[in-house]
């Protein structure tokens, strides 16, 4: 049998010495940036903010404030301390012969501080006046202080000196730099998020529902959430998760997790943003919406008119076998919508927005804004619409109060025509409605 000679152990590596990590701080800086929506101006200056703490936190004092200055490029920084030059019009001043007494109320005074301010105090007339700060030397610098860094010091300046650059941090310091940037480069967010959300604010945009709790519908609309309320929800539609809608962006407001975005389904506007996006005569200015009357969910009423000759309104706004209207009404869920033509002339005006009935007359109360119409008696129902809801768009669309008036046949039979207009108004066998 063959000897086992001596096993030998397999000889150690040399370990090398670890190499510092490089860090490309520009590269990092515009990944965050691009990743949370701020600008890089924004970002250095948060990283100077928490340079500037954690330097205060292991080598500043109590009350001193200290700025620091980031370089990208290096990941170096330079600090400086900040005062300001006062004089006893800006500061008070506190006596050297103080009694212990006095010093005592002077210690519970500054504890109070933010109090005492607000409160001021009392001058000889029993009046309230405000209370000047009392003088810091780790913020403040006399007149004549000042002058000995800078010959020309005025009450008022600014004078920063350099401070000794440190790189050695504490787990404190490092802790608190740590938080202001996390507290910062979310306050910067918030407020991107604002900005970006209040310019589209009255525009329509496509969002995918994220949850529903109770009635409130919470849809996501790319980097924020935004809610649809029950009041602003078309009655009898089903929302689900993962479905994606078209909402108008109603509302935004700052709140201290973001922006709160206030979306809508019913806002009249949500049409006229629809009829934008799908109608080009209408996005180039060249066929203008006038009016709008809506029911969310059951009907509306639109009113074009063309800034152009040669351009038909209605036809733009219905397209070719009715593609563009159709689009808009399967995405409001089966809506009705009526397309009429604006008219100067108020009472040709008003007979259009009633359409589809026919109207034999239209008489005008201009002081109290009202209309009498009249229309053949079998047209009455079909006037009113169901519920009244015809008759109370078409107020709503001319701003009119309308009243309806149903005329039966004339002595031979034949209805009067709609153009007619010296139809005397029968005195009995009317059918009168009126819509505000």
């Amino acid at each position: 049998m063959r000897k086992l000679g001596h096993i030998r152990k397999p000889r150690k590596a040399k370990e090398e010495p670890i190499q510092p990590i490089k860090v490309d701080f520009g590269s990092a800086i515009t990944a965050l940036c691009e990743e949370k929506g701020i600008s890089k101006e924004k970002v250095i200056e948060t990283i100077a903010a928490a340079l500037a703490a954690a330097y205060k936190k292991d080598y500043g004092k109590r009350g001193q404030n200290i700025r620091a200055e980031f370089d990208e490029v290096s990941g170096g920084a330079k600090f400086y301390l900040v005062k300001e030059v006062v004089d006893e019009t800006t500061r008070e001043f506190a006596e050297e012969s103080q009694s212990d007494t006095e010093k005592g109320a002077q210690k519970d005074t500054e504890k109070m501080g933010v109090r005492n301010y607000a409160e001021g105090r009392r001058n000889d007339t029993g009046d309230m006046e405000d209370k000047l700060p009392r003088f810091n030397p780790e913020r403040d610098l006399t007149l004549e202080q000042a002058r000995k860094i800078k010959k020309k010091a005025v009450v008022g300046d600014i004078i920063e000196t350099v401070l000794p650059e440190e790189k050695d941090y504490g787990r404190v310091a490092a802790q608190t730099a740590k938080q202001v940037i996390i507290q910062r480069i979310r306050e910067a967010e918030r407020d991107s998020m604002f900005e970006e959300y209040k310019n589209k604010e009255g525009e329509v945009i496509s969002g995918i529902i994220q949850r529903v709790e109770g009635r409130n519908v919470f849809i996501d609309i790319g980097k924020s959430v935004g809610v649809l309320f029950p009041s602003e929800q078309i009655e009898r539609e089903n929302y689900r998760i993962g479905q994606r809608v078209k909402v108008y962006l109603e509302k935004v407001d700052a709140g201290t997790k973001g922006p709160g975005i206030t979306l809508s389904r019913v806002h009249p506007e949500m049409v006229r943003r629809m009829f934008e996006l799908e109608v080009p005569e209408i996005f180039a200015g060249t066929v203008e919406i006038k009016a709008i009357a809506r029911e969310a969910g059951e009907r509306t009423k639109v009113a074009v008119t063309s800034l152009e000759e040669g351009i038909d309104p209605i036809g733009s706004c219905v397209g070719q076998k009715g593609t563009r209207v159709q689009a808009i009404i399967d995405e409001l869920g089966g809506e009705k919508i009526d397309i009429i033509h604006w008219d100067e002339d108020i009472a040709k005006f008003i007979s259009a927005a009633l359409s589809p009935a026919k109207v034999l007359r239209v008489d005008l109360e201009e002081k109290a804004k009202k209309a009498i119409i009249l229309v053949p008696e079998e047209q009455v129902s079909l006037a009113i619409g169901k519920r009244g809801q015809n008759v109370r768009l078409a107020a709503k669309l001319t701003g009119w109060k309308i009243d309806i008036t149903g005329v039966g046949a004339d002595e031979d039979g034949a209805e009067k025509e709609a153009d007619e207009t010296e139809v005397p108004v029968p005195e009995a066998g009317e059918e009168k409605v009126v819509a505000e």
